[in-house]
């Protein structure tokens, strides 16, 4: 059974994604900016496949940004472009070397843990996608095992033939590998409840964590992506809302603020960078107190 008592809680440590134009290091500033305590990034254009290799100088800066500003836990988010599941084997080779490169870019900058999507099986099958996901990964062991950073399997709302919509899923491809801890889970909000586990009501919450930590576990959720959906449960659409203004609603985030077992998970906001229409904030900054203000309260009905 979840812990959502309304007792005092440290606050959880909160964040946002934040673009690195101009410099890794000027992510970590906009972070501080907004009153981030963590912060996410892509380490690299998440829509090509090659990048400027990081000089010694910019990891510097950015691990020297994150001491100073008091930026925690910070997490890579890897390239859109990959797909480790794919049957086509130019791109799963291309996939296995590009997430090879996203470890040793975020090692070079001191992040812990690399975000990827499992990937689509496209013109294959489920379970060929899945067994391709786990060879892709094995190999990807192989190869970055004097790193430091590991990958972070994300759950996806399971558009198309994306896999790992699934706890199921997850399951299978944590239990698959040959170094599992080596292997850890990223949990978004939007995309389980796309997905169709539910989280509106106390029972719902229950019910989806109670799967979670059965097939997953909980010691596996290194991340969390804290983000309201567009669109309603089970749809299998990914499109991210503010905090409490979508079909998610604010209870289930109250729980989840509330929820001692993911007190000291770092979770992050993935929500649209524009400004509140009514107070001109950002809305990284209205997001981040509408959740701590959750913090040690009664869950609100709605």
């Amino acid at each position: 059974m979840a812990d959502n008592s309304p007792r005092k809680l440290a606050n959880p440590l909160l964040g946002a994604h934040m673009s690195i134009a101009g410099g890794m290091d000027k992510a970590v500033q906009r972070a501080s900016d907004v009153g981030c305590g963590c912060v996410q990034v892509f380490t690299k254009n998440n829509n090509q496949w090659k990048a400027k290799s990081i000089e010694p100088e910019v990891a510097t800066r950015f691990r020297d940004a994150l001491k100073q500003l008091d930026v925690r836990s910070p997490l890579s988010h890897s390239s859109y472009l990959i797909n480790l599941a794919s049957p086509d084997n130019a791109l799963w080779k291309r996939s296995i070397d590009a997430m090879v490169i996203e470890l040793l870019r975020a090692s070079q900058l001191g992040i812990p843990y690399v975000v990827v999507h499992p990937g689509a099986y496209t013109s294959s099958t489920e379970s060929r996608g899945l067994r391709r996901i786990i060879r892709a990964l094995n190999e990807v062991h192989r190869q970055t095992v004097a790193l430091d950073s590991i990958c972070l399997l994300e759950n996806t709302a399971g558009q198309g033939t994306c896999l790992g919509w699934q706890f199921e899923q997850l399951a299978q491809l944590l239990d698959g590998v040959k170094q599992p801890d080596r292997l850890g889970v990223c949990i978004d909000t939007c995309h389980a409840f796309a997905a169709g586990y539910p989280l509106a009501t106390e029972s719902d919450y229950r019910e989806t964590t109670r799967a979670l930590k059965r097939l997953v576990g909980i010691s596996r959720i290194k991340a969390i992506h804290v983000n309201d959906s567009k669109r309603e449960l089970g749809s299998r659409v990914d499109r991210h809302e503010h905090i409490g203004i979508g079909k998610i609603g604010r209870p289930a985030f109250a729980r989840l603020m509330n929820d001692r077992r993911f007190q000291e998970i770092p979770m992050y906001l993935e929500t649209p960078k524009e400004d509140h229409p009514k107070t001109g904030k950002p809305w990284d900054v209205v997001n981040l107190a509408r959740l701590r203000r959750m913090i040690g309260r009664p869950i609100p009905r709605h």
